[in-house]
């Protein structure tokens, strides 16, 4: 029964929903364009080329070598899915990643 509480995001919404949403949250304009970009296998939504990075990947392969790898992007701001952490610790060190590679980034998990 508690698996059903693991995320907390609706099944039914896309990751599309989910980007429209981050970028109304952080007052992204909503007519920039997005890109789709692979990256270690994982799909990654890409604002206005450097303005927002997200991955909301929900299967459990956010590791840290992806973390490391999108961070040379060196977006504005980095969003992630909370279930697409392969484990608490490349979740926990997410920000510690970020603020090695790319400082400036403002990183948020949902």
């Amino acid at each position: 029964m508690l698996a059903g509480f693991t995320d907390n995001i609706k099944p039914e919404r896309t990751p599309e929903d989910l980007l429209f949403q981050v970028m109304l949250d952080w007052g992204v304009d909503l007519a920039l364009p997005i890109t789709r970009q692979t990256i270690q296998g994982r799909e990654v939504l890409f604002v206005d080329g450097d303005a927002l990075a997200a991955c909301f990947d929900a299967n459990g392969l956010i590791d840290e070598a992806f973390v490391k790898e999108l961070a040379t992007h060196k977006p504005l701001r980095a969003v992630f899915r909370d279930a697409g952490f392969a484990d608490s610790a490349a979740k926990i060190n997410v920000e510690q990643i970020f603020k090695l590679l790319s400082p400036r980034t403002e990183v948020k998990c949902l």
